[in-house]
């Protein structure tokens, strides 16, 4: 609806594409307000799939400052490591989306997925403490992830 709107206007910038969305969003939510729960599942996604957005932007964000001060300061203060990540995820696809978000953030690595997709060995360059790298990992990308998704 996005780019009906668009084309409707003739006029393409991110703000009119951003209300064009609006827009859609709100009409669909008209629309499927006495629809089935499966109709409804768009709206508990979109807001989801946004908030994943921010908490990934802002994990990256701080990543690159770490990896950034790292580069700037004389003496190194890293403690790299390897991990063994006992994942929860069930599809090929989903491995893959927390493959390529766990690679984009500076500071880590994926090295290797195991043989029967059970485990993910990252590499990480400030792993001071393993349990609570998995634990956030565990809670924080990969929950959000699944949250998506699923």
């Amino acid at each position: 609806m996005s780019l009906v709107w668009v084309a409707l206007t003739g006029h393409l910038n991110y703000t009119n594409f951003l209300f064009g969305f609006a827009l859609g969003f709100f009409i669909l939510w008209i629309l499927t307000r006495f629809g089935s729960s499966e109709d409804k599942q768009y709206f508990y996604r979109v807001p989801k799939i946004l908030l994943f957005i921010l908490f990934f932007f802002y994990d990256m964000i701080k990543a690159n400052i770490d990896v950034t001060r790292e580069i700037l300061r004389p003496k190194f203060k890293m403690s790299p490591g390897i991990v063994a990540f006992e994942h929860r995820l069930k599809t090929d696809f989903e491995i893959t989306m927390l493959v390529n978000v766990i690679a984009l953030t500076p500071g880590t690595m994926v090295l290797k997925i195991s043989d029967d997709r059970k485990y993910i060995f990252i590499h990480s360059l400030y792993l001071k403490d393993k349990e609570k790298f998995i634990e956030r990992l565990r809670n924080g990308l990969e929950s959000k992830l699944i949250e998506i998704i699923r």
